[in-house]
């Protein structure tokens, strides 16, 4: 399953996309609403930078910030690393371990959002083999 192109585990899939200068309340707003756990911060359509939930504990809650009034922008990692959609996903996991991150933005050519991977998408591949696993014990259990 790491074979497979980006944009398969993406599907279409609604993301989080905001201005540079959108507040951090209404970012995480967002994030919560699509039920997301990181946003893509843009200039002009062009992504800069990621936000999430960790920069908005630990950059925000933490450093006891107003939500209200701190940009996002202020908050965000800026020049994330990112993939196109025709990458494997392998590729992506290969990012997040090398760069200690769980999120992999996606972008076309010019840099414009496409969309997020995540860790828990490695997790979601790997629940569907153990699922597997577990029936293909449970028939060979039957048949002995």
């Amino acid at each position: 399953m790491p074979s497979r192109p980006i944009h398969q585990v993406l599907s279409d899939r609604p993301f989080v996309s905001v201005p540079a200068d959108t507040p951090v309340r209404e970012v995480v707003r967002q994030m919560s609403a699509l039920q997301r756990s990181a946003a893509l911060v843009t200039e002009h359509g062009v992504l800069t930078g990621i936000f999430t939930e960790r920069d908005a504990a630990f950059g925000v809650l933490a450093a006891g910030l107003d939500a209200d009034t701190t940009p996002v922008g202020a908050v965000m990692t800026h020049n994330p690393v990112t993939l196109t959609e025709d990458r494997p996903f392998g590729h992506a996991l290969h990012l997040m371990y090398e760069n200690g991150v769980r999120h992999v933005p996606i972008v076309d050519a010019n840099r414009r959002p496409l969309g997020v991977v995540t860790a828990r998408d490695a997790l979601q591949l790997d629940a569907l083999t153990f699922g597997a696993e577990l029936v293909r014990r449970e028939e060979i259990t039957v048949i002995l």
